[in-house]
This record gives structure tokens, C-alpha cells and sequence, in this order.
């Protein structure tokens, strides 16, 4: 994610702080200061936080560690203001893989809060009502009940958290994934309502968790509804045969020529009918932004292009492209150069799909 400080890896899966983290912590220290508290009080409740976030790091390394039993890798987990994000490779297609999966990050917080249980019960610690903003004492029963809090919130049927995707993987089991997706989704964004408005009247918190949920929401339903259109369908019904091409050799002027002439913004590089690179918009705009206008095609062309075969399933290498961030690739049949794929060659399908759907009612 953008704007995102990586503190460090575990098991190959980056950990990243986002710089709006930042902005919390100031606001609970001062928050504390304007409530009358000591300094050393506002520090005591910024640890506090710090150890809720380790807490919510444990959570998705929860999901993250499930996810990677059934075999799906864990790109990063992002924390924002409003928690954290494990950004999966892909959604596990077997419903009881997704409802393990999901179910793992608030088991997660379950543990911590027994263990911190027992730990008070332990050092015969009498356990207080939750009241985070008094931080003379109960540390740890305070960080015991704001686990269970976050696990009981979480297993809320909001689809995108994960008692939603729980209520998906259980719907997924009676109908198909797309339905399932579209009635969590629904669901969850009528909850998202709920949220708002009873943010607007009494914690402003709950506002942007309800955007969030409102938004991931939507987000799923457009995911989703991109897989069903697509599925079945192979790279080569996607992809361009009509293109023009450069030469290693070529001058970035000629690169220019071509982009100015038509629609193309990222062109093959082919040596002897081979695919050498591709010569991608941003890459020839930075190279002219840094002064390297007589530089050779071959110079700024990405050489790791990762070709396709065109007998490729679409929706897998769409998703691939999506983690790799790459907006074109190279398509091989029987080895040899054979077209370009594009996301706009891939939007474009979706638009006839859907046009096509539509018309048949």
C-alpha cells in the first residue's frame, strides 16, 4: 500500500504501518493531555494502543497463517487507524477453506484475551468494567476486554469483515459464490448504514469504519461480478493481435511518434518476431522527465515483461496482473510472440459481456 513504512517481515509476509497511524497516535496523546492526564498518563495511553495493534498484527497473522495451510501466500498486512489488512493472493475457493480462514484473525483475539485472563487470575488481579480512557491501573484487563470486543465485532455479518466473509463461505455452501457474494455484500452495506448513523450521533469512529465497510462491500461485488463474466474464458479471447511493435534500437522520439498516432500506451519490443520487452507509457514519460530523450527503446524497456500462453485461464492471469501491478503482458503461442494483453483489452470484454447479458435478460 502507498504511503506505507514496512517495520519488518515474518515468514515472508511484509508488515507495513501506514502514515496515517501516525496521525492516532498524536490524537490519543493529546487526548489524554485535554482530558487533564500527565504526560507520563498519555504516554501510558499510547502503549496501550501500540499493544492493541500488536494484538491486530497477531489477528491477521491469524488469517494470513490459515490462508497459507490451504495454500494461498499472503502478499502484506497493511495497519491503518481502523486496524489492519492482510492482503491475500487470492480468496479461498472452497467455502470451508474461506470460513477457516476467516474465522482464524477473531480465534486469534479469543486466545490473547484468555491468556489474559489467566495471567490476571494468576496475579489474583480483580477484573474491571472496559474504560479505556483510565489508564491508572487494569492495563491488562483493559487490552483483555478490547480483544474480545474486536473479536465479537469482527464475527458482525458486515461483509468485507470477517463474520461477512463467514456468512458467505456458510451461504456459498446452499448457492453458487457469485449469489453468496452479492446477499454478504448487501448485507453488510445495510449495516454499514447502521453504522454511520450511529456514529453521526455518538462516535465519529464508527463513520469511517462505515465507509470502509460500505466501500469494501461494493468492492467485492465488482470482483466478483468480474470473475462470473469472465469465467471459462483464455487469454486469447482477450487479447490484441492488432498492434504496433518497436525495435530494441528504436529512439525514444520514434516510441513517441507511435503514442501520439493512436490509442496504444504500451508497445512490444520484438527482435526477429521474439518478444524482447515492453516499452510502457510511465516508463517512456519518466525516461523523457529525466532528460533521456536520444536514449534506445532497449534502455527503458521493462525486460522482466512475464509472457502469458494464450491458452492461459483469463481470470487467473487478471488477478495475477492486479499483484504484479502490471497493466500489459505479452502473449506466446507455441513459443512465439502472438499478442498483447492489456486491462483495457480485458475491460473492454467485460463492457460486451455485460452488454451481452443484459440484452439476454
Amino acid at each position: 500500500m502507498k504511503w506505507s513504512l514496512k517495520l519488518g517481515s515474518v515468514g515472508g509476509i511484509g508488515v507495513y504501518l501506514h502514515w496515517t497511524f501516525a496521525l492516532l497516535v498524536g490524537w490519543i496523546f493529546f487526548a489524554h493531555l485535554g482530558a487533564g492526564q500527565t504526560p507520563g498518563q498519555a504516554l501510558v495511553g499510547v502503549g496501550f494502543i501500540l499493544a492493541l495493534f500488536t494484538c491486530i498484527v497477531l489477528h491477521e497473522f491469524g488469517h494470513a497463517l490459515t490462508a497459507k495451510h490451504y495454500g494461498i501466500m499472503t502478499r502484506d498486512i497493511t495497519l491503518l487507524p481502523i486496524g489492519g489488512v492482510a492482503r491475500l493472493e487470492s480468496i479461498p475457493e472452497k467455502p470451508m477453506q474461506e470460513f477457516w480462514v476467516a474465522l482464524a484473525g477473531p480465534a486469534v483475539n479469543a486466545v490473547i484475551a484468555g491468556l489474559l485472563f489467566v495471567v490476571l487470575k494468576g496475579f489474583n488481579q480483580p477484573l474491571q468494567a472496559l474504560d479505556v480512557g483510565d489508564f491508572k491501573g487494569g492495563f491488562l484487563e483493559q487490552l483483555m476486554w478490547v480483544n474480545l470486543f474486536i473479536g465479537a465485532f469482527n464475527l458482525l455479518p458486515a461483509f468485507p469483515m470477517d463474520g461477512g466473509r463467514v456468512l458467505r463461505s456458510l451461504l456459498a455452501m446452499r448457492t453458487n459464490r457469485r449469489r453468496a457474494t452479492i446477499i454478504a455484500a448487501n448485507i453488510g452495506q445495510m449495516m454499514a448504514i447502521l453504522f454511520g448513523v450511529i456514529g453521526f450521533f455518538h462516535n465519529p469512529i464508527l463513520i469511517f469504519i462505515a465507509i470502509f465497510v460500505y466501500l469494501g462491500a461494493q468492492s467485492e461485488v465488482d470482483h466478483i461480478e468480474t470473475q462470473s463474466a469472465l469465467e471459462g474464458l483464455c487469454v486469447k479471447d482477450a487479447m490484441m493481435t492488432r498492434f504496433r511493435s518497436l525495435s530494441a534500437r528504436d529512439s525514444l522520439d520514434t516510441a513517441v511518434e507511435e503514442l501520439l498516432a493512436g490509442a496504444q500506451q504500451d508497445f512490444p519490443v520484438l527482435e526477429d518476431g521474439q518478444i524482447m520487452g515492453i516499452l510502457r507509457r510511465n516508463d517512456l514519460v519518466k525516461a523523457l522527465s529525466d532528460g533521456r530523450r536520444n536514449a534506445e527503446v532497449g534502455e527503458v524497456m521493462c525486460r522482466e515483461c512475464n509472457p502469458v500462453d494464450e491458452s492461459d485461464v483469463l481470470t487467473a492471469t487478471l488477478e495475477s496482473m492486479g499483484n504484479s501491478q502490471n497493466t500489459s503482458l505479452p502473449v506466446l503461442g507455441s513459443g512465439r510472440f502472438v499478442g498483447l494483453l492489456t486491462l483495457e483489452n480485458i475491460g473492454e470484454l467485460l463492457m460486451i459481456h455485460t452488454a451481452a447479458a443484459t440484452q439476454r435478460g
